[in-house]
């Protein structure tokens, strides 16, 4: 029984625990001997299954308690270096090391395996016990915390070799060209003369060799490998692309992908090899396995690395188009709108929706973002999702957004507003031509994003081009209308160096956008100027100069008042001289229009005064109100607030800021409160001292606001309201808009939307003048 038990023990080392794991046989013609009379002596005694028991039982227990133990040891009892690159140089070697020794225990327990499942297939006994599973539970179960931290260092080490040898020609000189300042060498970080990088890829491919031998090179590296592969993706993609939108890098991360990681990672897999055996599915599936989760993250990396950046890229637009297109070919791939709406509409609120940023910079951003969304996709889906908030900030937080749009259709603004209302009929070609090509390639036709809102995004929305987005942030044209019309009533007032081909040019534009119903009033008012320069230009003629000849000179702005917006209802009394030449004017106007009569606007115009005191002499620009107050001192070199604004009829905070212009030229002074004196140069001008007490007169606007203009064309409807509130006692908001644009309507030229009707019925009950119950407006009862 000893004789046999020895030769167990011999066979299998497990079996004795007081010596260490080795393999006393070299020729395999003896082990099989030693085999062969095994099995007779156990057959013979009656002990197979038992001993072939017991030598699985000690084969596992080799490995969970001695095997497994000593090399997770190595793990746990691993020190972290300070330095990072020395740190995963000996991580490196560490796990070399430890991945060999564990090769070679592997090595020898799976001799024993087969020769225990030979002398079992002797008796002709299948063996139920599975090593390898046995192997990889055993490990698999100790995994220390900390593991992957020297897995990485491993890798990390293999890879930068790997990186330094992949150096292109142009990277290689001009490595060759910094050896004379660096003298370590950028793989292994060794000197030059030493360099080891060969011996490390050596080592590197043998411990994979090892590891795939075992079946452990997915359990252990693959999760190391792929977040390692991850971050040098995501680092190679940061420091390529962030910030560069006018090239495409497509292509060059695709390149760089299989250059670079797949070749490396086909490497580990196949031995160090680039060339895999046609007959090797196994290694040929995972590369590919490997290669489109790659491309996968690299492509959704790069998509968020855009989307990131993507306020920027809007603002770049046209020179970011490489950018999108790249962009759009990855979302052709990733479900990421969502993520772009999100993380667009968030940066749009942040950087651009805020009260720091003037309503112009914010008309541009948006324009800018219309044009780049457009280019993403052409259903308008985004587009609509995205702009929502700037719309509605522009509608409700801007007072001056229809007169920062109107200022840039007509007049060169980054926004290039101008330019696509010059487009006009360049865009109705185009959507004509799109319109045809949609029906001639039907069969190209995708329906909507699951995302798109059949409600909010009609075929005509689709097709908008910006002027018309712009306009729909109101809804209405005639607001836009309206404000162009006193835009260019008050540049024809105060220009002086008016220039009617371009406002003809503009306002030609303009009727392509909204029609030439709504800017009829306007064309009236560029021919009352053509006019007026005749009219003028006969009263100062010969046959009238008898008239005129002693007194200024005068050229009226004769305006149609029904067709103008409306003036400013601000009085003021002028000096008697000038009523007087005003005067004059107007009966040489009756002589010379027969049935027709002037009647003057007193705050409008400009004139032009010369301003002589003492040896001081100025010549300047200035309005009716300004040119007034300084007659007045003219006669009296000092007043009193009270008595002046009494005699020009203009209340005393009006009067007391118009003033300050002349403070500010050092021509008036306040000696103290509300008395004002005409400074000369026997008094010291101590304007400069005051400046504090001066209260600036503000850019003026001789026109009515569009709020107030527009408030006064709807209260021409309160009266019709009335009346059929009184008539029919109680009505909803549509019926009562319904009839409005029915029976009280202004003409083509005036619109209103039922939310605006909403928000005047809503103050006249705030006025308690209408009661408001349960979805219907009411009179009040008496």
């Amino acid at each position: 029984m000893e004789i046999v038990w020895e030769r167990a023990k011999l066979l299998f080392p497990v079996l004795d625990n007081t010596q260490e794991l080795q393999d006393e046989f070299e020729n395999s013609l003896q082990l099989d001997d030693n085999i062969n009379k095994l099995h007779n002596e156990l057959v013979s005694l009656n002990l197979l299954d038992e001993i072939t028991q017991i030598i699985h039982i000690e084969v596992g227990n080799v490995l969970l308690y001695k095997i497994v133990p000593d090399f997770w040891k190595v793990f746990e009892d691993f020190k972290q270096e300070s330095n990072a690159d020395a740190a995963h140089r000996c991580e490196f070697h560490i796990f070399r090391h430890a991945v060999t020794q564990l090769y070679k225990n592997y090595r020898l327990l799976s001799k024993m395996d087969k020769r225990s499942k030979s002398l079992q297939e002797k008796s002709g006994i299948k063996s139920t016990f599975k090593f390898d599973e046995v192997f990889k539970s055993s490990l698999l179960s100790q995994l220390p915390a900390n593991f992957s931290n020297i897995v990485n260092g491993f890798y990390k080490v293999s890879f930068k070799v790997f990186i330094h040898s992949k150096k292109t020609e142009e990277e290689e000189d001009e490595y060759m060209d910094q050896l004379e300042e660096k003298v370590e060498c950028s793989g292994c970080d060794s000197i030059t003369s030493l360099c080891q990088c060969q011996e490390l890829v050596n080592s590197f491919t043998e411990t994979n060799f090892c590891l795939n031998k075992m079946g452990l090179l997915d359990r252990i590296s693959g999760f190391t490998l792929t977040n390692l592969i991850q971050n040098e993706i995501s680092k190679h993609i940061n420091e390529k692309c962030r910030g560069d939108f006018d090239t495409s890098h497509m292509k060059n991360l695709k390149t760089w992908l299989n250059a670079i990681i797949v070749e490396w990672l086909t490497r580990i897999y196949n031995n160090g090899s680039l060339k895999i055996d046609s007959t090797n599915t196994k290694i040929n599936e995972c590369i590919e396995h490997f290669k489109m989760k790659l491309k996968y993250y690299m492509f959704e990396k790069y998509a968020n690395t855009i989307i990131d950046q993507f306020f920027n890229i809007i603002i770049e637009f046209p020179d970011s188009q490489p950018a999108i297109d790249d962009l759009k070919l990855c979302m052709e791939r990733l479900d990421l709108r969502s993520h772009l709406v999100e993380s667009l509409r968030s940066s749009i609120e942040t950087r651009l929706l805020h009260p720091g940023v003037d309503t112009a910079d914010i008309i541009t951003g948006y324009v800018a973002t219309i044009k780049t969304m457009r280019h993403l996709e052409k259903s308008g889906i985004l587009l609509h999702t995205v702009t929502e908030p700037v719309k509605e900030y522009l509608r409700k937080g801007r007072q001056d957004t229809v007169r920062c749009v109107i200022t840039s259709l007509i007049e060169e603004t980054p926004s290039d507003l101008s330019e696509e209302l010059a487009r006009s009929e360049a865009i109705k070609a185009e959507e004509t031509e799109r319109s045809q090509d949609e029906m001639n390639n039907w069969e190209s036709w995708n329906p909507d994003p699951i995302d798109a809102d059949p409600e909010k995004l009609s075929s005509q929305s689709r097709k908008s081009d910006i002027i018309s987005m712009i306009v729909d942030i109101y809804g209405s044209k005639e607001l836009f209308v309206n404000e162009y019309r006193n835009l260019l009533a008050e540049r024809l007032l105060t220009q002086l160096d008016f220039n009617p081909e371009k406002e003809i040019r503009n306002l030609e534009l303009l009727k392509l956008r909204f029609g030439e119903n709504l800017l009829h009033s306007c064309e009236v008012m560029l021919k009352d100027i053509s006019d007026s320069k005749r009219i003028n230009s006969h009263i100062q003629s010969a046959g009238f100069s008898e008239v005129l000849s002693s007194d200024p000179s005068v050229s009226a702005l004769i305006v149609s008042s029904q067709f103008w917006p409306t003036f400013k209802k601000e009085t003021m009394e002028f000096p008697e001289v000038i009523n007087k030449l005003f005067e004059k004017y107007k009966k040489t106007y009756e002589e010379y229009k027969g049935n027709r009569t002037l009647y003057w606007t007193p705050l409008n115009g400009r004139v032009n005064i010369e301003i002589e005191i003492n040896e001081k002499k100025l010549d300047m620009f200035v309005t009716p109100a300004q040119a007034t107050i300084i007659m007045h001192f003219q006669d009296q070199k000092e007043w009193e607030l009270e008595k002046l604004s009494s005699l020009i009829n203009m209340p005393q905070s009006v009067l007391r800021r118009r003033i300050g212009f002349w403070q500010l030229q050092g021509l008036i002074r306040e000696t103290k409160e509300n008395l004002f004196v005409l400074c000369d140069d026997d008094q010291p001008d101590d304007s400069m001292e005051t400046q504090t007490n001066v209260v600036l007169e503000e850019e003026e606007t001789c026109m009515a606001s569009a709020s107030d203009q527009r408030e006064e064309e709807l209260q021409v409807f309160w009266s019709y309201i009335l009346g059929m509130l009184t008539n029919l006692d109680s009505m909803p908001l549509e019926r009562i808009h319904q009839m409005l644009k029915m029976f009280a309507s202004q003409g083509p030229g005036f619109e209103f939307s039922q939310d605006e009707l909403k928000g005047f019925l809503q103050r006249k009950v705030r006025e308690h003048k209408l009661v408001y119950a349960y979805g219907v407006y009411q009179l009040p009862k008496v």
